[in-house]
């Protein structure tokens, strides 16, 4: 029987839609923090594709995201004086002093503030900060979650190209196809 993640129990299945966003969103960003779980400082910053994309830098980025929507849009602050890149490309760049152990705290703190950001506002609150215009809170989790979902698929590609020299061919969900290192994906994402 597989093993589901934490979104599909019950008790989340049953919940209200704000607790269903917050849980999925959880989720992703769990996954895209631990996408650096095990690696080494070489591994989180080696560039595997023709942009800045790195499993270090897609964390990072992911700061930049959490800032952007929970904390631009939610308080009118502009980016400048929230200290964060001024557009996404530069959210990728990586500094000497930015680690697996730094990036991944400064992640976590930033999806703890956008918790708190949020907390007493409602789906249909409509957040005035962000440049797009006027936004209801509904869609920018939404926004979010897709944007998380789509970096945890290309975390885990990274993670399979690095880990074990894993292709990205082989299946493990496919009969008779070998089977990935033992640690090819971190723990969360591993199917049993």
């Amino acid at each position: 029987m597989p093993s589901y993640p934490p979104t599909f129990a019950d008790q989340v299945v049953a919940q209200p839609a704000r607790a269903q966003f917050e849980a999925f969103l959880d989720e992703h960003r769990g996954a895209l923090n631990g996408c650096l779980d095990g690696l080494t400082e070489e591994q989180s910053r080696r560039s595997l594709v023709a942009s800045r994309t790195t499993l270090l830098g897609l964390v990072k980025h992911a700061t930049f995201v959490e800032k952007v929507w929970f904390d631009e849009a939610v308080t009118c602050r502009s980016r400048a004086e929230i200290g964060i890149p001024a557009t996404p490309h530069e959210s990728f760049v990586l500094d000497d002093d930015d680690t697996i152990a730094t990036v991944q705290r400064a992640h976590r703190e930033a999806c703890e503030a956008s918790r708190r950001a949020t907390s007493s506002l409602g789906l249909d609150d409509i957040l005035h900060g962000h440049r797009r215009g006027p936004l209801p809170l509904r869609w920018v989790y939404l926004h979010v979650l897709r944007e998380l979902a789509q970096h945890c698929g290309h975390a885990d590609i990274l993670r399979e190209q690095l880990v074990d020299g894993w292709c990205a061919d082989v299946r493990p969900d496919v009969p008779g196809a070998p089977s990935p290192p033992g640690n090819a994906l971190p723990p969360h994402r591993r199917r049993p």
